[in-house]
């Protein structure tokens, strides 16, 4: 079931592209239901941008996501897997090695598969 973004997930997503002037895919006409996929399908240029924008997350912002990825109510459907691969390589500097490969597991990646971005 879609979420309805809460002020906290508003505020992440500002964070991560402040350029954003409404929560509305313009392709779907749909609001946003997650904060990732939207940011890195409709707004980073390529996988650098949108590592830079991660890298401007809170350890505080970053374990929200965490959370949220784990008990399923933030998505990575549709990211590239080298999106997913920034994040948690992120995740796993800031926060702690499990639970970068928790989101790792999540999102299908095997751990002998990652490329050292």
């Amino acid at each position: 079931m879609p979420r309805t973004l809460n002020e906290r997930d508003i505020g992440i997503l500002k964070k991560l592209a402040p350029e954003l002037s409404d929560l509305v895919c313009e392709g779907s006409g749909h609001e946003f239901h997650s904060i990732l996929p939207p940011i890195s399908n409709h707004v980073v240029q390529d996988e650098k941008d949108f590592a830079e924008r991660i890298g401007r997350l809170s350890d505080e912002d970053l374990a929200y996501l965490a959370e949220r990825i784990i008990d399923g109510s933030e998505s990575l459907g549709c990211m590239p897997p080298e999106d997913v691969e920034s994040l948690a390589a992120q995740m796993e500097a800031k926060l702690s090695r499990d639970t970068a490969m928790r989101v790792r597991e999540i999102y299908g990646i095997a751990e002998e598969c990652i490329i050292t971005l």
